[in-house]
């Protein structure tokens, strides 16, 4: 009877032991990017050069991010690269519509599997936008979004250079830029 007591005892301490070192190296892991910060499932951002704020869903089921754009066209400029005109259609923070004028360069296309498990060919663009006090350009394919609740959703390309996602929570970061 005392082996099996000392031997369940030995068993409970290696393995309170080694639970406990597994959560001192997991956070040292973390630790090791200080660019990524805990963020909610939906944070607001600033795109470049606005003075608003608009809400973003954060979603690591997505692995390009999307923003809503409307009346797109292609076109080739003179040395052969080809630029995408485009207008920005953001609700911010306050429920206030703002329309936004923009021409990028178009840095590829790419098929998208929508909601309903269609593809769509979709031009990317790469936009700059604050997120907790950086500027950070990333790619988004240009989209009608009109049907989401988000104008903005951020997937994992983005989030793999800034963010990690806590499912319980939302606006945990700033949308300004330093």
């Amino acid at each position: 009877m005392k082996i099996l007591v000392r031997t369940t005892l030995f068993r409970s301490t290696i393995l309170l032991f080694l639970l406990s070192i597994s959560g001192i190296f997991s956070t040292n892991l973390w630790a090791k990017d200080p660019a990524r910060v805990i963020a909610g499932w939906v944070e607001k951002v600033r795109i470049e050069n606005q003075e608003f704020d608009v809400k973003a869903k954060l979603d690591t089921g997505a692995r390009t991010s999307s923003i809503n754009a409307r009346d797109i066209k292609s076109f080739k400029k003179d040395d052969g690269q080809r630029w995408v005109q485009f207008t920005l259609i953001l609700i911010d923070s306050k429920d206030n519509k703002h329309e936004i004028q923009m021409e990028k360069q178009r840095s590829r296309r790419t098929n998208i599997k929508n909601h309903n498990g269609e593809h769509d060919k979709r031009h990317v663009v790469d936009i700059e936008l604050c997120f907790n006090g950086r500027k950070i350009i990333t790619e988004f394919t240009l989209a009608d979004r009109r049907e989401y609740i988000y104008d903005i959703l951020l997937g994992r390309q983005f989030l793999k250079k800034t963010a990690i996602v806590d499912p319980k929570r939302i606006f945990m970061t700033t949308p300004t830029c330093e």
